[in-house]
C-alpha cells in the first residue's frame, strides 16, 4: 500500500501492514491486532474508521482500538498520549455521521462524547481493555476525548478503491 493515500500523519509501518490487511480481506482479517510484540498488551479488538480530511479533502481511515457499551462502540482520541488530538478527531468534530467497519461489517453512525459520570465508567472501560490509555493521559494535558459510535445504517464494507489517490 502506497503511503501517499491510506495513511495517516505518523502511521506507523506496522499499522500500515495492518490497515491494508484488513482492507483487502474485507474485515476477515486485522478485527484483532497482537499488540504483544510492540506493548505486550496482547490482542485487542480494531474498527475502522473513515473519515474526509479537513485541510486536504482526502479520504481517510484509521484504523482503532474499540470497546462496546449498550450498543455504541468507543473509540479513544489518545495520538499517544500526545498535547494535540488526532486529525481523525479533528475531521470527525464537523460531522454528525461517520462511517465505521468492526471486522466483516460497517455501518454510518451518530457520534457523541460522553460527560461526567458517564465519561469516567467508559473511560475506566477503556484502560481495561489497553491499559496504556492511562499513562497517555498521564502525559498530557488535555482530556483525551471518548467518542461514542451509534449504528443508524448498513454500509458496504471499506476497501482501498474508494480511497483517494
Amino acid at each position: 500500500m502506497s503511503a501517499t493515500y491510506t495513511t495517516l500523519p505518523g502511521m506507523f509501518d506496522w499499522q500500515r501492514d495492518h490497515l491494508q490487511r484488513y482492507l483487502q480481506s474485507g474485515g476477515a482479517e486485522g478485527h484483532l491486532y497482537d499488540f504483544g510484540p510492540i506493548n505486550d498488551e496482547g490482542y485487542q479488538p480494531i474498527c475502522l474508521i473513515k473519515h474526509i480530511g479537513r485541510k486536504t479533502g482526502r479520504t481517510l481511515i484509521a484504523p482503532l482500538i474499540y470497546g462496546m457499551v449498550e450498543g455504541e462502540f468507543i473509540i479513544v482520541a489518545s495520538k499517544g498520549g500526545s498535547p494535540t488530538h488526532p486529525a481523525w478527531y479533528l475531521n470527525i468534530e464537523a460531522v454528525e455521521e461517520i462511517d465505521v467497519q468492526v471486522a466483516t461489517q460497517a455501518f454510518r453512525a451518530t457520534w457523541r462524547e460522553p460527560s461526567d459520570a458517564e465519561r469516567q465508567r467508559i473511560w475506566d472501560q477503556m484502560v481495561a481493555i489497553y491499559p496504556p490509555y492511562a499513562e497517555y493521559q498521564e502525559s498530557t494535558d488535555r482530556l483525551i476525548p471518548l467518542v461514542l459510535m451509534k449504528p443508524v445504517a448498513a454500509i458496504p464494507v471499506f476497501t482501498e478503491a474508494e480511497l483517494d489517490r
